[in-house]
């Protein structure tokens, strides 16, 4: 406990008050991650469970070998940036106590991800190992070089292209305090702020606790950006009500599961993959989030839409006001939760960096927890913190010592922070103590270690793509699959050979990242299909934003892709479903919007932050991909007014192909094929009212 509280303490401070050099701020931060997995996860569940927890063997209730395991990562993990005077010498010509620690380092992090992830990823990256030593015997244009075991580690270890590469650096620099961010938002009460406004918004209407966990979902995946975090919090008060209103288990958990999968593609915190493109493509992370607005839209208008054709399908009733929370009453009670993330926004569209902005997040919900009282409502206090802050943004311009090295600002945050002390002193039972705010850094430490194993196997991964130069070869491959395919077909389709390309290599992009997904977190399949994939897409001159965002976007089917879907399964856990029904129906629920990136691909517009963009494109995109979505989430719901026969699911969802092209004449098209299923739905409507009133 006291090395993670160390590791949330030492991300906390170097955000508000400067990174260290690099190398010594990746190497400090994985010697911590690394070392703290074997501490926390044990190596085989089963005979840990049983083992006797103390004992000379096991000091502190921890094997010697695991202590042992931890002393390499520590030592291996920190050598690098001790020698990072000499690197630039040694890189190419590495030393034999550099490929033994790059060795160690290696081994390390292959462990750390079985314990945390499982075996899908250490599998995908010896994969990729053994690729890079058998090159010369591999087929076609996936022939290279090869490589000896001392240049493969002098590549992976002493150079950025490895584990010490983006991946490690991202989270280190931003995922890691975001999740922590999310982790004190919660203690403060901010998640049950957003489930009473979202009940409020929803709960009233056919399937009423469904919509909630898809409101919900969306307001918590904002900040908590983990799939798996989302579906557990939100879903252990709405899978309940959901049974309880007559949805059958495995359909609670999956809605729930693939609502929680927004949470990766949600603004502002979207998961690691979000901070990731902001060094992938060197573009700033308010772009990011801009243009991931629309396509988190389409996310969740997908799963809200056959969540309502089922409930309407199934006869659900809404919530009565008894069963819904007074959301009046907590909106009076907790507002003063939403200022941490509202400072967020406002820093990171200020121009500040994002763990700048993560934390300042993390102060005010220190401070707000402070501040206020379990006895009772505090408003003056309250309304003294904001006009505070306020303040402090208009006149002290320095913010925090070294940002920009202003005395006033810094006169500024001292008196703040004095400031936050003397109300705290004041107040006589705070709704946070010190050790809940302790055990809170302890928790995010605790989320934020698979995310740091998971980063450093990718960066294996995308070492050895580098190294052996094969990320064009993949590319060329692809494109070479959709030429021929194009061939196959064209004389049979009304398309123009680019376009029939273009198409074929999204689909078989797409179906490899849902396939990558199978046991892959969200952030390790962006990583390895934008580094293997997306130049594909580049090939066939598609924007590196769009291609990115192809690839996140289906990447993030992966936490709902059977046979290995880890939020569909952590839901079913919790609605007693089985897991394997919850994945199928979790995957169908999001299967309506898995058309949307196919749509922004042909049309960038709807992305927003494209040099293309223009209103009249972006208009005609945007209904094109309502237009779509709605009559796929029909024809997978069986319901439009009326349940719908087998004829007219096969028709309505042929209709919702055309609009996925942007144009007028498209979308004119898909609502013409449409009339007939849609004339017949309200013809039997209208009889079937007749009926009733007879």
């Amino acid at each position: 406990m006291a090395l993670l509280l160390a590791l949330s303490t030492f991300h906390f401070y170097t955000a508000g008050f400067g990174l260290l050099r690099e190398q010594t701020h990746r190497g400090v931060h994985m010697a911590l991650v690394l070392g703290l997995i074997f501490l926390v996860f044990a190596a085989n569940r089963r005979s840990e469970a049983t083992a006797p927890t103390l004992g000379w063997w096991r000091p502190g209730g921890v094997p010697l070998y695991d202590w042992g395991l931890f002393a390499a990562a520590v030592v291996s993990s920190l050598y690098l940036p001790s020698i990072f005077q000499d690197i630039a010498f040694k890189t190419g010509n590495p030393d034999p106590i550099d490929v033994v620690m790059g060795t160690t380092l290696t081994l390390v992090v292959l462990e750390a991800t079985r314990r945390t992830m499982g075996w899908a990823l250490v599998i995908i990256t010896l994969g990729f190992v053994v690729y890079a030593f058998a090159g010369p015997w591999m087929p076609g244009m996936l022939v290279h070089p090869g490589t000896t075991w001392s240049q493969l580690a002098d590549h992976l270890y002493l150079t950025s292209q490895g584990i010490y590469g983006i991946p490690i650096g991202v989270v280190a620099t931003y995922v890691f305090h975001f999740v922590l961010f999310g982790v004190v938002a919660m203690r403060i009460g901010l998640g049950r702020l957003f489930l009473a406004l979202a009940m409020a918004v929803a709960g009233r209407f056919a399937g009423g606790p469904a919509k909630v966990a898809i409101f919900g979902s969306a307001l918590f995946g904002m900040i908590s950006g983990s799939s798996v975090a989302n579906a557990v919090t939100v879903g252990s008060l709405t899978i309940p009500m959901m049974k309880k209103l007559g949805y059958k288990p495995h359909f609670a958990a999956g809605v729930e599961a693939t609502a929680s999968t927004g949470g990766q593609i949600t603004p502002p915190v979207m998961g690691a993959a979000a901070f990731l493109m902001v060094e992938f493509l060197e573009m700033p992370y308010q772009t990011i989030i801009v243009a991931a607005i629309v396509p988190a839209f389409m996310h969740f208008f997908g799963v809200f839409i056959q969540v309502h054709f089922e409930a309407k399908r199934l006869g659900l009733r809404g919530l009565t006001p008894e069963e819904m929370s007074d959301w009046r009453a907590v909106l009076k009670q907790d507002w003063v939760t939403l200022i941490p993330l509202a400072a967020l926004i406002w820093k990171i569209f200020d121009g500040s960096t994002p763990y700048l902005a993560a934390f300042w997040g993390i102060f005010l919900c220190i401070v707000v927890g402070l501040i206020r009282s379990e006895r009772q409502r505090t408003p003056g206090v309250e309304i003294l913190l904001v006009v505070a802050w306020a303040a402090l943004l208009t006149f002290g311009r320095g913010m925090l010592p070294g940002e920009f090295g202003d005395w006033f600002g810094e006169i500024c945050f001292a008196l703040f922070v004095a400031l936050c002390v003397v109300l705290w002193r004041l107040n006589p039972a705070p709704a946070l103590h010190w050790r809940d705010i302790a055990d809170a850094f302890v928790v995010g430490a605790k989320y934020a270690l698979a995310v740091g194993a998971a980063a450093a196997a990718i960066g294996i991964i995308i070492g050895v793509v580098t190294l052996t130069g094969t990320a064009l070869k993949f590319a060329t491959i692809i494109v070479n699959v959709a030429n021929d395919a194009t061939v196959l077909v064209q004389a049979w389709l009304p398309f123009d050979k680019a376009t029939l390309v273009k198409f074929f290599t999204l689909a078989m992009t797409g179906l490899v990242c849902i396939l990558m997904g199978c046991g892959v977190p969200t952030t390790a399949t962006y990583i390895i299909m934008v580094t293997i994939a997306a130049p594909a897409l580049g090939l066939l001159g598609v924007a590196p934003l769009v291609a990115h965002f192809f690839v996140f976007y289906y990447g993030v089917l992966a936490d709902v892709t059977p046979p290995v879907a880890v939020a569909a399964y952590a839901a079913a856990s919790m609605a007693g479903a089985d897991p394997f029904k919850t994945g199928n129906t979790a995957f169908r629920l999001a299967l309506a919007k898995a058309l949307v990136p196919f749509i922004f691909v042909f049309s960038p517009a709807l992305l927003i932050v494209v040099p293309e963009f223009n209103w009249p494109d972006f208009l005609l995109t945007f209904a094109g991909c309502i237009v779509s979505i709605t009559f796929l989430g029909a024809a997978l719901s069986a319901y439009l007014l009326v349940p719908m026969s087998i004829w007219e699911r096969i028709w309505l969802a042929v209709a919702a192909l055309p609009a996925m092209a942007s144009g007028v004449t498209p979308l004119l098209a898909s609502v013409a094929l449409s009339l007939p299923v849609v004339g017949y739905q309200f013809w039997l409507l209208r009889r079937r009212t007749h009926a009733a009133e007879e």
